[in-house]
């Protein structure tokens, strides 16, 4: 069994594949419109895909999920959110020698982890 995508139902498709391209280095893969007023867009060229599907209302905020990606450098990402304009959520945290991490909110609030692994 393989793990093949997150879903996230979101408020402005655009706005929400632009933060994943520009902050976080996913392409659009494929985009289609599943049904009138309902398109969706899968992102990502590895094994798991992100997808994102814009239209049919709005929905909440949640801190029940977040997504997690991992960077070769934590300060340049921080750099590259405050250069942007996008506000850090949570961190920089450090709980062990071996991780340290942040957290924004995508433009339809959910969690996004940028994580670097310390060896």
């Amino acid at each position: 069994m393989a793990f093949l995508w997150t879903t996230v139902h979101v408020n402005n498709l655009e706005e929400s594949i632009k933060f994943y391209e520009k902050y976080v280095g996913l392409r659009v893969s494929r985009r289609f419109e599943s049904r009138p007023g309902v398109e969706i867009a899968f992102l990502g060229d590895g094994e798991t895909e992100l997808e994102l599907i814009g239209g049919g209302g709005d929905y909440p905020e949640s801190d029940q999920i977040s997504l997690g990606f991992s960077v070769d450098s934590l300060d340049k990402k921080l750099d590259e959110m405050n250069q942007g304009g996008i506000e850090i959520y949570k961190g920089p945290i450090q709980p062990n020698p071996h991780i340290k991490f942040f957290y924004v909110k995508d433009p339809n609030g959910i969690s996004v982890q940028f994580a670097e692994q310390i060896k």
